[in-house]
């Protein structure tokens, strides 16, 4: 992904939450058959604290990807959506399309049965738990039988990346009259409203106003000092 120094996210905090906000992700290799590409829940690893992840395939994607064998990519993505023109007022302008996105690349660890097991459990814990009446993986009428001829066609992988590219491209380069316009359309009830979208603006232009105003307190106390010295 070709990257602009001024969208690249690199806190390590944000591409968490974007990683598990959006866990649906896509998995890509190279292997000696071509390129292939396949889409897996994959979940922060909960015993890890940086960007580890875990997840599973179903066989034979395992072999289709080489998985274990190769690196592969695994490509997260965030709200996106269009940017009229029509948005930015009076001016010259074409459309464009804000997003975010995180990819991680490395060679999976594949994980033991015992293993995968514990993380099909956790990945229906995730969605189950927020329901009035959870249906856990090992909970009845399912049985350990039952469960494992399922796991038995899966396979779990563990990936810590060797290469993180995160972007957040989020008109950071526009004014903010103009992101004050945009913001208002993606809010609003037109065909491409997009809440979703407006929030990690929002978040994104927040940030960089304070990551400004820490700078200029910086200059300030440094020029301060300065001036005391002298």
């Amino acid at each position: 992904m070709r990257q602009n120094p001024s969208f690249a996210m690199t806190d390590v905090g944000e591409l968490r939450r974007l990683i598990d906000a959006h866990p649906w992700a896509t998995i890509a290799s190279s292997p000696e058959g071509g390129l292939v590409a396949s889409q897996y829940v994959v979940l922060l690893d909960p015993t890890r604290d940086d960007l580890t992840v875990v997840g599973h395939v179903g066989r034979p994607d395992d072999l289709v990807h080489g998985l274990g064998d190769h690196e592969v990519i695994i490509v997260f993505e965030g709200p996106n959506g269009y940017i009229s023109p029509g948005w930015y007022g009076d001016v010259k302008a074409v459309p464009t399309w804000n997003f975010v996105t995180v990819h991680l690349s490395g060679v999976p660890e594949i994980l033991s049965d015992e293993e995968n097991h514990r993380v099909l459990a956790e990945m229906v814990e995730r969605f189950e738990t927020i329901l009035p009446n959870p249906r856990l993986m090992d909970a009845a009428p399912n049985d350990p039988a039952f469960i494992a001829r399922l796991a038995g066609g899966t396979v779990g992988f563990r990936l810590t990346p060797t290469k993180v590219v995160a972007k957040r491209k989020l008109s950071q380069n526009k004014s903010a009259e103009v992101v004050a316009s945009i913001l208002q359309e993606l809010e609003g009830a037109g065909p491409y409203a997009n809440p979703a979208l407006a929030a990690e603006m929002r978040r994104a232009h927040e940030a960089m106003a304070a990551a400004r105003a820490a700078l200029a307190e910086t200059a300030t106390a440094a020029a301060a000092a300065d001036e005391a010295a002298r």
